[in-house]
C-alpha cells in the first residue's frame, strides 16, 4: 500500500469518530439501553458476563445472568415499570479491554407500599469488559436515586 494510502486511512478512522469507545457506544451501549427500556429479562442478562453484578438500591445484589433475569423477570411482573436510560459519557481504556458508560435514568413502578405509581430520577454506570470474541458485555451494573421517588395517585 503507498505512503500516502496509510495516512489517508488513518485520517479517516480518526475524522470519522472510530475509536474503542465511538464502537462501544453505537454497539453494546446502545443495545444495553434499548434492552433495559424493554420488558425482556433474558435479553437484559445476555449482556453482563456469567458473573456480571447488578446492584441497585434496597434489593439484593443479583450476581450472574440467571440471577439477573430472575430478578429482573420480578420487577417487570409490574405492569407500570418503565426503565429509561440516558448515557452521557462513554469511554474505554487505553488497553481497549474495559469500558464503562455513566448517565442518569428514569424509573417508573408501582410502590408496593403506597399502591401509587411512583417515578425515581437517578444516575447509573455500567462497567463492560471487552470478551474474546470482539463483543462488549457488563462486569458491574450499579444505581443509585438523586432523591426519593415522587408517588402519584392510580
Amino acid at each position: 500500500m503507498p505512503r500516502h494510502s496509510i495516512f489517508f486511512a488513518l485520517g479517516f478512522l480518526i475524522f470519522t469518530g472510530c475509536s474503542p469507545s465511538h464502537a462501544l457506544l453505537d454497539g453494546e451501549v446502545a443495545a444495553f439501553v434499548k434492552d433495559w427500556g424493554g420488558k425482556d429479562a433474558d435479553r437484559i442478562a445476555a449482556h453482563f458476563t456469567d458473573d456480571g453484578n447488578v446492584m441497585v438500591p434496597n434489593v439484593p445484589m443479583m450476581t450472574g445472568k440467571d440471577a439477573i433475569a430472575k430478578g429482573m423477570k420480578g420487577a417487570f411482573a409490574d405492569p407500570k415499570w418503565s426503565l429509561a436510560l440516558q448515557p452521557v459519557q462513554v469511554d474505554v481504556s487505553k488497553q481497549g479491554d474495559l469500558g464503562y458508560t455513566r448517565g442518569t435514568y428514569v424509573l417508573t413502578a408501582t410502590d408496593p407500599a403506597a399502591a401509587k405509581t411512583a417515578t425515581e430520577k437517578g444516575r447509573f454506570v455500567a462497567i463492560f469488559r471487552k470478551q474474546s470474541d470482539g463483543t462488549w458485555k457488563a462486569v458491574q451494573d450499579i444505581n443509585n436515586a438523586e432523591s426519593p421517588a415522587t408517588t402519584q395517585s392510580k
